[in-house]
């Protein structure tokens, strides 16, 4: 017979190994395709890490803990490509000005068509901050 703390015991480890498990399968199953850090354009302070992963079959741009932006109108998120910015490459305002946060690709583009990763201001029509993806 298993005695109650034996039992608890088993299925804790069980528990942490299976939760182990998903989170290894979760890693496996994000993927980051590339990478860059923002500079500062047009006056403003930009700086933080973005890159562009691939989660469950989706992609996603994701600015890093480290974003940060000091501030600006109405900024937003976009790719580019060649020191120019994309405006049918809108992907949604932004959310905060500082710290990680996600903005989906949608699945008809295709990322590779890009390698730059803007914060716009749409009121002034100038970059705040580009980041080069590698």
């Amino acid at each position: 017979m298993i005695s109650r703390r034996t039992f608890f015991i088993q299925t804790g480890t069980l528990g942490v190994a299976a939760a182990a498990g998903v989170l290894a399968a979760s890693a496996q199953s994000m993927m980051a395709k590339s990478a860059g850090t923002f500079e500062g354009r047009s006056n403003h302070v930009t700086s933080g890490s973005v890159k562009i992963i691939e989660e469950d079959g989706r992609t996603f741009v994701e600015l890093g803990e480290d974003f940060s932006l000091d501030g600006g109108p109405d900024p937003r998120v976009g790719f580019g490509k060649d020191g120019e910015y994309k405006k049918d490459a809108y992907l949604g305002a932004l959310l905060s000005l500082n710290g990680k946060q996600r903005y989906a690709v949608p699945a008809t583009w295709a990322v590779s068509d890009f390698n730059e990763v803007y914060i716009w201001c749409e009121v002034a029509d100038v970059p705040l901050g580009v980041a080069s993806l590698t």
